[in-house]
């Protein structure tokens, strides 16, 4: 992790707050890019901590070069906040991404890693989610960006989030799989993942050789053996 100093995007959603807490604990500096810097105060580690809380907008581009001044990988982990906005998918997932994307091409060059949260069910356009304003056919055109950018990537695809397991059950292992390996038949069954164990896979996709260029399917069953994320990505 030595070198590195990460925009962390959606930085108070379940799985950007849990990527924010990782990084710290490794000691990484962190720019938050959050719309609501006190909000974000009252969530985040603070500044003494290595957390710069960035106020800005995936939809303007302009905040987004600023607060990335500086830093040399980004993890996003951004998602629609209004479900009702038929635009929300199309915003964030789409021409959010795309900024995200254009503001990372402007930094200087060298070591450069975007990693991406996207999710299972975004290589079949029946997917039920899709029900709701297109949201997977959009997060696919974000996909496309990070894919076609230049930049070293990993797109991470989680199935069911999860804040702490379901009721009378342990977490279960980490899983990885390749693109459209799970979802409807006949592909494998989509399991659920705690935001933690996607945030560690996202953390873990900044320094591993084997996740470079890759996107992988992140679920967690019960019963797999554990293994190291060196392991999980040399797999896919």
């Amino acid at each position: 992790m030595q070198g590195l100093k990460v925009l962390v995007a959606g930085a108070t959603g379940g799985v950007g707050k849990a990527v924010v807490q990782q990084l710290v604990a490794q000691g990484v500096p962190v720019k938050a890019l959050v719309r609501d810097g006190v909000k974000a105060a009252g969530m985040l580690p603070p500044a003494s901590r290595g957390v710069e809380i960035v106020e800005g907008d995936v939809y303007k581009f302009g905040t987004i070069a600023k607060a990335m001044a500086g830093c040399n990988a980004v993890i996003c982990a951004t998602g629609p906040t209004d479900r009702f906005n038929p635009l929300g998918p199309y915003l964030t997932d789409c021409e959010g991404n795309k900024n995200l994307v254009a503001a990372a091409q402007q930094q200087a060059s060298g070591r450069r890693k975007f990693v991406l949260v996207s999710s299972i069910g975004c290589d079949d356009p029946l997917f039920p989610l899709n029900l709701f304003w297109g949201v997977l056919l959009w997060k696919k055109q974000g996909e496309l960006a990070v894919q076609r950018s230049g930049l070293d990537y990993t797109i991470v695809r989680p199935g069911g989030l999860l804040d702490e397991p379901r009721a009378g059950q342990a977490a279960g292992q980490v899983v990885l799989g390749g693109a459209d390996a799970y979802g409807l038949p006949p592909r494998k069954r989509p399991g659920s993942v705690l935001r933690s164990q996607v945030a560690d896979c996202c953390v873990a996709a900044l320094v591993e050789p084997s996740a470079s260029g890759k996107v992988v399917e992140i679920i967690a069953e019960q019963g797999a053996p554990p293994a190291p994320f060196t392991e999980l990505f040399a797999s896919v």
